[in-house]
Order: C-alpha cells, then structure tokens, then sequence
C-alpha cells in the first residue's frame, strides 16, 4: 500500500500579484499532510508545467485573479498533457464566473473554488480526486 503524501503544486500564472489565496490553500493543503510546493508569483504555463513535472506532482492548483483564466488554463492543460502528464489532477482557485465553469472542466480541470471556499473541503476534494 503507497502511504507517501500526496504532492501538489500550487502556482500563479500570469502577471497577477495577490497571493494570499494561494498561500492560505497552500497551507491547508499541507496542514492535511500534503507536501506541497508554492512556485511564486509570475510563473508562465511553461515554467508550471516545467515544475509538476520536475517535482512529480500528483496535482497542481492554479490561483487566478486576473481574469485571464481562458487564456492560462488551456494552456497549462496542453503542457502537461504533452509531457505525459494527463494523470495529474489540476483545479483552480480564484475569481473564475460561473459561465466559465464547465468550459474549464471540459478541459479536464478537476474543480474550481472561489473566494471564501472552505480549506477542508478543498483538501478533502484534492484527496478523493487524486485517489481516483
């Protein structure tokens, strides 16, 4: 039975610079015994993908403000689907409006959380995805 914790990478695509929401997701995730690596502010799809892939990630959160979602997840999507990494499981935190919700989970985006999103049901929906 595989008791190592699951990984996740939590990043900040595009040029928005608020990253409290990341980092308070980043640390419920590793307060519910996750390892978890915060790439920072200001990291393009290519340097995301980059990291998951380097860091064996079972999933990636991305934390989005700016608006530019439609533009940054497809993006994210294909480099990690091109680096052999369809298996990761990817979700979203943010200011994403609800019409654009099921755009991004037809591209395989696994869930989306707002503003105010509880802490324990992100992690415990993060655990029972990537146990799937």
């Amino acid at each position: 039975m595989d008791t190592s914790p699951i990984r996740v990478l939590i990043a900040k695509p595009g040029l928005d610079g608020h990253d409290r929401g990341a980092k308070v997701i980043a640390r419920a995730l590793r307060d519910a015994g996750m390892e978890v690596i915060y790439t920072g502010l200001r990291q393009t799809p290519e340097m995301i993908a980059e990291a998951a892939l380097q860091e064996d990630v079972d999933a990636v959160g991305l934390s989005i403000l700016s608006g530019a979602h439609n533009a940054l997840v497809p993006r994210v999507m294909a480099l990690l689907n091109a680096r052999g990494m369809e298996h990761v499981l990817v979700f979203l935190g943010g200011i994403i409006p609800d019409e654009d919700i099921p755009a991004l989970k037809a591209q395989g985006v696994a869930g989306v959380f707002g503003p105010g999103a509880n802490t324990q049901v992100i992690a415990e929906a993060v655990r029972q995805a990537v146990k799937k």
